[in-house]
């Protein structure tokens, strides 16, 4: 080997180095981040959810799995788990086709559509608690009557109103309107976004074809839409796996424990009775419950969009 090649191999090699050292001291804060308040927390909440411990005394009473074994025997504990799920189907079904009605709409050219944009938009700008407590003050009796139950009685609607966050009947519906009023505009914003990725020349082909706005929507516009789509969803999906601060706001969890969350069950056995060891088992049971769920969608649903953006960035 020549006196210049052994130069350029050194100089290619030196540069690797650089190259990965630069890497390292780049991802070396979020990787630090990480480990400490994901992984060393879930670490943590394992080992201590094989004690009966109470936070303060010293970790001296192993149980084993004898708190998994409480959690799922537990009643409300499944009950929590079943409103989980409830909000996951109601958002699936009612939440993210509303966004996607408004997002094509929103995607045409009319005077104000950037107003329109901005006022759906603005509920996701504020936070959970911010929000719970606002349809809280308007929920909740002052006086004679709610925000809400003195309006419908003005427009003539008295014989509809209900105790909205006193009646277990109600009170999850009323829970899921307020959720999808903060959400909504996320999950619109996202598919506009998406939308607006779909060239007009395509859907304008299917016009000259002689398919209908709705053949055209259906058949051209929903199928190149769906890796957004599925994005969505994925999101929707685990941000009702997490649900809390809402919740715990406007109702702790009641009437009669009609709006338990997984999370607001550890928060009680956890914080309130103090039981950590059996709060930590349930944290553990979300973490992993979150995490097949994850693994699962990007396994069987978002396994082709994944593929797709490795390939074109390969190539």
């Amino acid at each position: 080997m020549s006196l210049s090649a052994v130069r350029v191999s050194a100089r290619s090699g030196e540069s690797q180095r650089a190259k990965w050292l630069t890497i390292g001291v780049f991802l070396l804060p979020a990787l630090a981040l990480f480990l400490t308040f994901v992984v060393y927390p879930v670490i943590s909440a394992a080992r201590y959810s094989l004690y009966k411990w109470d936070g303060l005394q010293p970790l001296t009473d192993f149980v084993g799995t004898k708190n998994y074994e409480t959690a799922f025997a537990s009643d409300l504990f499944i009950h929590s788990i079943q409103n989980n799920f409830l909000i996951i189907a109601l958002s699936l079904t009612i939440q993210i086709p509303f966004s996607l009605m408004l997002a094509t709409l929103l995607n045409r050219r009319f005077p104000g559509r950037a107003v329109f944009r901005l006022l759906f938009f603005l509920p996701y700008v504020l936070s959970e608690a911010i929000t719970g407590i606002i349809f809280l003050l308007m929920l909740q009796p002052s006086g004679s009557d709610d925000y809400f139950t003195a309006l419908m009685k003005n427009f003539g609607l008295g014989g509809f109103v209900q105790d909205w966050l006193g009646d277990t009947t109600f009170v999850m519906v009323t829970l899921f309107v307020v959720i999808s009023w903060k959400y909504f505009g996320f999950h619109m914003i996202i598919l506009l976004a998406g939308l607006q990725g779909i060239p007009r020349e395509i859907e304008e082909a299917a016009f000259i074809d002689g398919a209908g706005r709705w053949q055209a929507f259906r058949h051209v516009t929903l199928p190149l839409l769906g890796p957004t789509l599925r994005v969505s969803v994925f999101l929707s999906m685990i941000g009702a796996v997490q649900l809390f601060d809402m919740v715990w706001v406007m109702t702790r969890g009641g009437p009669l424990d009609a709006t338990d969350t997984m999370a607001v069950s550890l928060f009680y056995a956890g914080y309130i009775d103090h039981h950590v060891g059996y709060g930590s088992a349930m944290a553990v049971i979300l973490f992993l419950f979150g995490l097949v769920l994850s693994l699962a969608y990007l396994r069987f649903v978002l396994r082709r969009d994944v593929e797709g953006a490795v390939t074109a960035f390969n190539a």
